[in-house]
């Protein structure tokens, strides 16, 4: 059993749709964001860097933090969504850390600026918007006559990436101008293991559609 402690957050939701794509059994553990629940010593005893994501798996004792290593922890448990061939592999590799050193953090500082704090800096806004929109345009380019972000088949690439995409509302993004991430968003969207994996911890949470 994996114990994921989690929020509605495109992060947390890269966990809950990777165990409901693998179909590993989970116990989900809310920490409340809002709250500060991510600051109690019992979380900070999984997670010192005080940041949801983090899992435990029962059946081993070990606990994760960060995203990006709690999928390729996942994946190699469940022999899931990372290919064994080397090429394929790294594609997937090259992939996820584009997501979690560059997507991720950059359109996190969209949500601060654009979406929750929209008036505080001009410059910030106007610097996190053309940095959406490049993103976006990245991903738009590499989706281009591809099913999937990095191989021909899903990986942990897409489950990395997508759940902030899906906050493009946030970003103040017209999918209308990235027609192939568009395509696949929506796509990916229709998986069972995505609708139910994006309404974790909150069963009232909808994917938004364009």
């Amino acid at each position: 059993m994996i114990k994921l402690y989690t929020w509605g957050t495109p992060n947390g939701r890269k966990i809950s749709i990777m165990l409901e794509e693998v179909a590993l059994p989970y116990k989900v553990v809310p920490i409340d964001i809002s709250k500060g629940e991510q600051f109690e010593p019992g979380f900070l005893a999984i997670n010192p860097n005080n940041k949801i994501p983090a899992i435990i798996d029962d059946e081993t004792g070990q606990s994760f933090f960060e995203s990006g290593a709690i999928l390729l922890y996942l994946a190699e448990k469940s022999g899931q969504l990372l290919p064994d061939d080397a090429n394929d592999k790294w594609q997937v590799m090259q992939w996820l850390m584009w997501q979690v050193a560059g997507q991720g953090p950059m359109l996190g500082q969209a949500h601060h600026y654009i979406h929750f704090n929209p008036g505080k800096s001009e410059y910030a806004e106007k610097r996190y918007l053309l940095e959406a929109k490049r993103l976006y345009g990245v991903l738009d380019k590499q989706l281009e006559g591809k099913r999937f972000v990095a191989t021909d088949e899903l990986t942990i690439a897409d489950i990395a990436v997508w759940p902030w995409v899906s906050r493009y509302q946030f970003h103040k993004i017209d999918m209308a101008e990235f027609s192939h991430v568009l395509e696949w968003y929506l796509r990916l969207a229709k998986r069972p293991a995505f609708q139910a994996g994006y309404r974790i911890p909150d069963a009232n949470q909808e994917i938004a559609i364009p």
